[in-house]
């Protein structure tokens, strides 16, 4: 093993190296300050999601107070493990160093991951268990010890706890077990107890679930409506398409596992990607969920093609070379690594009639929140005293209640509210409140609920989205309604 590490190390620093360099640019992306936001409310579960990504974010304030670069740290560095495992997998598979050295550079080629191990997101840890089951199942086949079966478990439990999309991958590797050994394992007493322990580290959640009247079928229910039903099954399909060299080199893995004979003990794991692949494409899911399946092909490609060019080895860094190569240019389209300016004109993007421009959604997102901050903050500091002892903040949607929350400590804010997903079960705040300050919320809604509502500004940013652009500050004073029943009533719209 000790012959592997420095490759191993070499790739792995290359990794966070880019990744840092992107980490500190432009600032928090919507989901991140929703990530930030539901750790000040620590619980076994929200209403968009499981609570690990809570559990780092108050990792993240205890160890760096919110700064960027400390946030996205966590999600960079399971990019790093990512790709040792992916290593140590083709070591594993009976790889030799230039099975190695591909299934390292595979990871570097990837470019979906260097997006997704930028942004503080369920998706990078998602990744990083899926990549671990794989790791521990590859052991114990090698090995036949049980304690990668018990760390099996418990990988199953923690990615239960940061996204449900590790349910498909279990059903995945449940049917790919059948193909081990002729399914002699389920006879076997070790391949329950790690299910239990599975079950059982899974288990606050879902009590956490029971107890709000399962929000996760209602968050489905809405994500299928306003963006799964809108997906063109063939997207998912073309989507894996888009990278053609590293897609070839998992395809010789996948084709290596199932049908091959150097590693036909694996058929299990090929059967298992396979099953997630088209479970979740059965399910019109986004491309990007199955993503955590690749790192386990990457290391049985590149062992499988060390295999056929054992006697012309100077092939593999020929391939090593075509798949990385291509991705070099297109990195600083997946994490911020060039300053907005350059950005700006390596993309060679224009300012339009309104002196905007228009980024990726993903940079969008990026842009605008501090500026909403300083408003906001502004309107508030001209308040009397009394005025501020009673004063509430109300956003219209997660992002912009996510930047009045993490990005207001700083200016003395008060923590807002929104009838957006999570903070909706906030609640109100000050029901008697004697001012609001509306962010993002328009003229009829705030209309309807306040019968003094002064505009004071629309706030405007050169980059940020287009939802997020030319949105309204109100002041409102004076309530139409019952604050307490107009909360209430939203309940079944706080996914809109």
């Amino acid at each position: 093993m000790k012959k592997y590490m420095p490759i191993i190390l070499i790739l792995a620093l290359l990794k966070f190296i880019v990744q840092w360099m992107g980490n500190g640019n432009y600032g928090f992306h919507r989901d991140e300050l929703l990530h930030l936001s539901v750790s000040e409310h620590l619980d076994w579960g929200f209403m968009e999601f499981p609570p690990f990504i809570a559990f780092l974010g108050k990792l993240s304030y205890w160890f760096f107070d919110y700064a960027l670069l400390g946030v996205r740290l966590f999600p960079t560095l399971a990019g790093v493990a990512i790709l040792i495992l992916c290593c140590l997998m083709a070591k594993e598979l009976g790889g030799g160093f230039r099975a190695v050295l591909l299934a390292g550079i595979c990871i570097l080629a990837f470019l979906p991951f260097y997006r997704n191990h930028t942004l503080f997101q369920p998706v990078a840890f998602n990744q990083l268990f899926w990549t671990m089951g794989f790791y521990f199942i590859i052991r114990f086949i090698n090995s036949q010890n049980k304690k990668f079966l018990i760390l099996l478990g418990f990988t199953i439990g923690l990615g239960l706890l940061n996204k449900y999309t590790m349910f498909v991958w279990a059903f995945g590797v449940f049917i790919g077990l059948f193909f081990y050994q002729k399914g002699t394992l389920f006879k076997n007493k070790w391949l329950y107890i790690p299910a239990l322990l599975a079950l059982l580290v899974f288990l606050p959640n879902f009590i956490w679930q029971v107890q709000h009247d399962f929000p996760l079928l209602a968050h489905l229910r809405a994500l299928k409506d306003s963006q799964l039903d809108e997906i063109d099954p063939m997207e998912f399909g073309r989507e894996q398409l888009e990278l053609p060299f590293t897609l070839i080199v998992g395809l010789f893995g996948l084709g290596a596992m199932i049908f091959g004979k150097n590693l036909s003990k694996y058929r299990g794991v090929g059967v298992a990607v396979l099953v997630v692949f088209c479970t979740l494409w059965a399910l019109h899911s986004k491309a990007y969920y199955v993503f955590g399946i690749y790192p386990v092909l990457f290391a049985a490609g590149a062992v499988k093609l060390e295999a056929l060019l054992v006697k012309k080895p100077v092939w593999m860094y020929v391939i090593a070379t075509v798949v990385l190569a291509p991705s070099l240019y297109f990195i600083p389209q997946l994490t911020p690594v060039l300053p907005i300016g350059e950005f700006v004109a390596y993309k060679g993007l224009k300012e339009d009639e309104n002196g905007r421009i228009a980024l990726t959604s993903d940079y969008a997102d990026m842009f605008g929140w501090e500026e909403q901050v300083k408003s906001v903050d502004s309107v508030y500091r001209i308040l009397s005293d009394d005025e501020r002892a009673h004063c509430v903040l109300w956003a219209g949607n997660y992002g912009e209640a996510g930047a009045l929350k993490i990005l207001g400590k700083k200016y003395g804010l008060p923590d807002p509210i929104s009838r957006h997903g999570s903070f909706w079960t906030w609640g109100y705040g000050d029901k008697d409140a004697k001012v609001w300050i509306s962010l993002g919320n328009g003229k009829p809604v705030v209309e309807h609920v306040f019968g003094d509502v002064e505009l004071v500004k629309i706030i405007t940013h050169k980059y940020a989205i287009g939802e997020e652009n030319g949105i309204p500050l109100y002041i409102c004073r004076n309530p139409k309604v019952d604050i307490d029943t107009w909360w209430k009533d939203y309940r079944e719209h706080i996914f809109d």
